[in-house]
């Protein structure tokens, strides 16, 4: 049976954002010069989040208004939000730690520390795992930083500590 829960109306939502911003990307500016609009790349993300929206509306439907996910038992208060809500407090946490030191280390070495600490939050803290972690945050945020800085010629925030 199809019926709308939680996620249904979300996914509606998230829909409308979609289609107002794709509304409003008409209202960007085209300059005379230059080969690609400046609406292109909003145009191109607004696609690709709009089909995972729709993705996500069929999947809820789908799922129909049976009974909807747990929250925080009743009664458990603070403590038992906090505990339900753990990784994306802890995320949302190591973010704007990024945030407020980006001034001072800079895209490369920040985002290094920003996915090490992600991973390390949300996939243990075993030396193996560290190990790994490191890695991935090392050679992704390089690929990235190098991406954006020599292939798309993007000015990344720069560190006052060490200058890159």
């Amino acid at each position: 049976m199809i019926g709308l829960n939680r996620d249904s109306l979300i996914a509606i939502l998230l829909l409308a954002l979609c289609g107002t911003l794709a509304w409003a990307s008409f209202d960007i500016r085209n300059p005379d010069y230059g080969t690609l609009a400046p609406a292109a790349w909003p145009r191109a993300v607004l696609a690709v989040l709009g089909f995972f929206c729709v993705i996500y509306l069929v999947q809820s439907l789908r799922a129909g208004g049976g009974q909807e996910p747990a929250g925080p038992a009743a009664g458990q208060g603070l403590g038992g939000f906090l505990q339900t809500y753990r990784n994306p407090i802890a995320c949302y946490s190591v973010y704007f730690l990024f945030m407020v030191s980006l001034p001072y280390l800079g895209a490369l070495i920040g985002g290094v520390l920003l996915v090490f600490a992600l991973l390390t939050v949300l996939g243990g803290w075993k030396p193996r795992a560290l190990a790994l972690h490191a890695v991935i945050a090392i050679v992704s945020m390089g690929f990235m930083w190098s991406l954006f800085t020599f292939g798309l010629r993007v000015l990344l925030p720069r560190g006052e500590l060490l200058g890159f």
